[in-house]
């Protein structure tokens, strides 16, 4: 139609504007020889391709994919099955695509198919008690091969170590008697927070999961081999294990472990300055006290800086309060404790 419009003395640029496409790209479509191809705009309706499959192949490939000794296999061992016989059909690409095209692209064999593991739900901390989390870590002791089993709950706001237990077992029954003990400690019976954990044995015993049933507590697991889902835990296990006084060549009892964590955790809690709290200590994020002392230090530093302007380039560290603390942030559905609506 173009050309026929230039030959009837139409002007180029007006014959490709007729036709919504550009005079540079009709000259980009023709061929070096000048033979014009054929219509690439997206709604174009365009021919038969050369290498189609015809009806008859696709046919043949779904009666090979259908044949009981390959009605379990994947096309990736159906198309070097077929070469070693001397019979090639088409590439393993047309094999699934035809095979799609038909409805037939479903798990292939008796194996079950593979689990669609459902996205974590996202908790998020405003306030103390509203989000926990525990896990169980190893206490080795001075004779190999024993060892201590160190329960602790933390909260994830202020990372205050809530309540810990040293036993030298791992069981449900001690966990639940553990956490009741936090939620009395804590004074939040009536309204108990999420409770977050991996998917260890004891964490997923049916005495333990029974229990927080009866609290209204509800639960939150890690990912199954996901080791970035219960991070707090793990980094005050980091923190426990890597403190100075730690016995590196293990407690001589079970009593040494206990009074070595009484003593941890009075320092954690009430003198440790937590860098992920501008540097408070998790017992006065936990009374909501943190705020007083971080004003306090960012009116120390404005005193500093009026009274030395020319040794600042910019403004003052940084000390304001942390905000909200979220389990697996970053989702697109954030589901978060109200404890009013509960």
């Amino acid at each position: 139609m173009f050309d026929e419009a230039v030959t009837g003395g139409a002007s180029r640029y007006k014959a490709a504007a007729m036709i919504d496409v550009s005079e540079r790209t009709l000259k980009r479509w023709r061929s070096g020889c000048g033979a014009v191809v054929e219509d690439q705009r997206p709604l174009a309706v365009q021919g038969s391709q050369p290498h189609q499959l015809t009806h008859e192949e696709e046919q043949a490939i779904l009666n090979a994919c259908n044949r009981p000794e390959y009605q379990s296999l994947p096309p990736s061992q159906i198309v070097p099955s077929l070469a070693d016989q001397g019979t090639y059909l088409a590439s393993e690409s047309s094999f699934y695509r035809v095979l799609k095209k038909h409805q037939q692209q479903q798990h292939r064999g008796r194996m079950k198919p593979r689990r669609q593991v459902p996205e974590p739900t996202s908790f998020t901390a405003t306030g103390p008690n509203q989000v926990w989390c525990w896990d169980i870590s190893y206490c080795s002791s001075v004779v190999r091969g024993q060892h201590w089993y160190l329960y602790l709950i933390m909260d994830i706001y202020s990372r205050k170590i809530i309540a810990w237990e040293v036993h030298d077992a791992e069981s449900g029954e001690l966990a639940k008697h553990l956490l009741e003990r936090a939620l009395l400690r804590e004074g939040c019976w009536h309204q108990p927070p999420v409770l977050h954990s991996d998917n260890g044995a004891p964490m997923t015993s049916y005495t333990l999961k029974a229990r927080l049933t009866e609290l209204g507590m509800l639960m939150s697991y890690s990912r199954p081999r996901v080791s970035n889902d219960n991070p707090y835990s793990e980094a005050l296990f980091r923190t426990v294990k890597y403190y100075p006084a730690w016995p590196t060549k293990g407690f001589a009892s079970l009593s040494a472990v206990r009074d070595w964590m009484l003593t941890f955790e009075r320092g954690y809690n009430e003198q440790h300055l937590h860098s992920g709290l501008r540097y408070v200590t998790p017992a006065d994020r936990h009374r909501g006290v943190d705020r007083e002392r971080l004003e306090h230090r960012k009116a120390v530093y404005e005193s500093a800086k009026r009274r030395h302007p020319q040794r600042w380039s910019g403004k003052t560290r940084n000390w304001e309060v942390p905000g909200s603390v979220s389990l697996n942030p970053g989702k697109l559905q954030e589901v978060e404790r109200n404890k009013q609506a509960a």
